[in-house]
């Protein structure tokens, strides 16, 4: 039986979830951690980029979203360095009583390299988890992370995982899904006001090709209906698009605030990033498990859950182009009963697989693994 542990998690950042879809699931993870009894500490640099950027949606925006966090996660212990001369002095006060330290991949290579340098001293073991495609698409950035130094890789796809055994030799790597966080992610009653919602980033132009066939064009064409996106980032050709389609631009929506969105619309749509449908096929990002946690029916572009993790056509919906997709929201929208067994057997699925308190359990066995 595993005994009460000090677990360290870096990340870039755990208030702001600007652009930060990261920090959906790692405060998940962190929150059932300490429901099970464990003492977990949240770091952040000061003034990261997506704290910043969220400061600039406006004072009231983000005092909102800060109230929001602090709410959904009172117990959170959210602690704050800076990355200069004082940072390898407030690591050695930090880390002196650490069983285990996560370093999350969004993370400057010199935190990391401080945080190893400490690690035979104080006797701590150190994970690296990897949550992004960069192991796939641009492995050199990847690469500037001490990995030989980590006690092991968490991948979250078993097609991240194979890079780092088979292209990395990185000895110990375990496949470490995402999950929801079901403790804030569930199904809400709400009157609709929406009829499909796309929650997501526009992004560095990887995937404006598959928005415009998947999520443009086939809600474009249903002029009846209320259509409404939201996400930041967006170039103002992409608002324009949007506008000449018709589509409600929502802007930045805090996650904690996302279960009330999908609560509020009959159906959403899932575009993955080209990456996930073609060499990372089997990878679901975090968008896909809160979805189906908050049981709203979800429609989705070309994707193969190579990982057999979701019921294809019980729990989701794929469709192999855009016509496929006006076709099947359509048909969604005008068969509530079809709407409602999608949303359970969503649900179901994610309760009985895919929490963040699953994850928790899987994290807690590869620490024992690891021998803490």
């Amino acid at each position: 039986m595993m005994g009460r542990l000090r677990i360290c998690i870096f990340a870039h950042s755990w208030i702001s979830d600007w652009n930060h879809g990261n920090a959906h699931f790692l405060r998940g993870l962190a929150y059932e951690l300490s429901r099970l009894g464990h003492d977990v500490l949240c770091y952040e640099e000061t003034d990261s980029w997506s704290m910043v950027n969220l400061l600039q949606e406006g004072v009231d925006r983000a005092a909102e979203a800060f109230r929001n966090f602090r709410k959904a996660f009172p117990t959170l212990d959210v602690r704050f360095y800076r990355n200069d001369a004082s940072l390898l002095p407030f690591l050695e006060e930090q880390l002196r009583e650490a069983d285990v330290v996560i370093v999350h991949e969004w993370n400057d290579p010199k935190v990391a390299d401080a945080i190893l340098s400490l690690k035979s001293r104080l006797g701590f073991r150190a994970l690296f988890h990897d949550t992004h495609h960069r192991a796939y698409t641009n492995p050199k950035e990847v690469l500037r992370m001490p990995l030989a130094r980590f006690d092991g890789v968490l991948a979250f796809g078993e097609a991240i995982r194979r890079i780092y055994a088979e292209g990395f030799g990185v000895e110990r790597v375990w496949t470490f899904h995402e999950g929801a966080d079901t403790a804030h992610f569930r199904p809400l009653a709400h009157e609709k006001d929406t009829d499909v919602i796309w929650v997501g980033n526009w992004g560095d132009e990887e995937r404006t090709g598959e928005l415009e066939e998947f999520l443009i064009m086939p809600t474009g064409r249903l002029r009846d209906r209320k259509i409404a996106v939201h996400g930041v980032r967006y170039p103002r050709q992409a608002l324009d698009r949007l506008a000449e389609a018709r589509i409600e631009f929502r802007g930045y929506l805090p996650n904690l605030e996302a279960p009330h969105a999908y609560a509020r619309s009959a159906l959403t749509v899932h575009v993955p990033r080209r990456f996930y449908a073609n060499g990372l096929s089997g990878v679901p990002t975090i968008r896909v498990f809160e979805a189906l946690a908050c049981g709203v029916p979800l429609l989705c572009s070309p994707w193969v859950d190579t990982e057999g993790l979701f019921r294809a056509g019980e729990d989701y919906i794929c469709v192999k182009d855009g016509r496929a997709m006006e076709v099947e929201i359509r048909n969604l929208l005008a068969d509530e009963a079809a709407r409602q067994q999608m949303a359970n057997n969503a649900a179901e699925t994610i309760g009985r697989r895919h929490t963040c308190a699953h994850r928790a359990a899987q994290l807690l066995e590869i620490c024992e693994e690891l021998g803490k």
